[in-house]
C-alpha cells in the first residue's frame, strides 16, 4: 500500500510538469512555474510548518518518552529528520544546483557554494517526519495516510515561489520517505541511544 502510495504522489508532479514546453533536468520535467506567493502559499506558512513539525516531533519525544508507542514514533521521527537533513545538506553541496530564481536554467549544476537547490530541504523534512507515523500506524488508522499532504503542500509552495525545480522537490521526497522508513527499522532510535538516558524517559512520566 505505502509503494502503490508513493509511485501516486510521484507519477502525479511527473503529470503536473509534463506540460511545460521547454524543460530540462535529469527527467526532462523541470520548468519554472508561474511564481505565485500570495495567500496559503506565502513564505511564512511555508516557514511555520517547518518550525511546527520540528516543535511537534521533539516536543512530543521529550514529553511521552521512549517507552511509549507514540513517544517512541516520536523519536523515530527525530532520527529521520536529523539524518536526512544532513544527507540533504550534503547533497546541496555537492551538487550546486542553481534555483529557478538564480538564472531559470535548471540545467546548471556544480555551480559552487552560490546554489543549493538539488534537493529541497524543506520536502526532505516533511517526508521525514510523516514516514514514521504512517509506516506505524496506517493499518491501524488509515486516515494517518492524510498527512502526505505535508509534503504535498510544501512541494507545490516551493515550485511556486522560484526556490526548486519538480527533480529537486522529487528527490527531498523520496530522501525523507526513505530515511523515514529506515529509522523504523532500528529497535531503539539513533537519539535515544546517543543522548543522555534521562531524556527518552518522558517529562510527562516525571510530573
Amino acid at each position: 500500500m505505502m509503494m502503490r502510495n508513493w509511485r501516486l504522489c510521484l507519477l502525479l508532479l511527473v503529470f503536473a510538469s509534463s506540460g511545460a514546453a521547454a524543460a530540462g533536468g535529469p527527467l526532462g520535467i523541470d520548468h519554472e512555474w508561474s511564481r505565485d506567493e500570495s495567500g496559503i502559499w506565502a513564505r511564512k506558512y511555508q516557514t511555520g510548518l517547518e518550525l511546527g513539525v520540528i516543535a511537534v516531533e521533539l516536543g512530543g519525544a521529550l514529553w511521552l518518552g521512549n517507552d511509549s508507542e507514540l513517544g517512541h514514533t516520536m523519536w523515530q521521527t527525530v532520527d529521520a529528520t536529523a539524518i536526512s537533513s544532513v544527507a540533504a545538506l550534503g547533497l546541496k553541496r555537492a551538487f550546486g544546483r542553481a534555483r529557478p530564481d538564480q538564472g531559470n536554467n535548471p540545467n546548471a549544476w556544480f555551480r559552487g557554494s552560490c546554489c543549493e537547490s538539488f534537493p529541497s530541504g524543506e520536502v526532505t523534512l516533511q517526508a521525514s517526519f510523516v514516514t514514521p507515523l504512517i509506516v506505524n500506524y496506517a493499518r491501524q488508522y488509515p486516515w494517518i495516510w492524510a498527512l502526505e499532504l505535508l509534503p504535498i503542500y510544501d512541494s507545490i509552495a516551493r515550485l511556486k515561489s522560484h526556490a526548486h525545480w519538480q527533480t529537486d522537490v522529487i528527490a527531498g521526497w523520496a530522501l525523507g520517505t526513505g530515511i523515514g522508513y529506515w529509522s523504523t527499522t532500528w529497535r531503539t532510535p539513533l537519539t535515544v541511544r546517543i543522548l543522555p538516558g534521562g531524556l527518552s524517559i518522558g517529562l510527562s512520566k516525571r510530573f
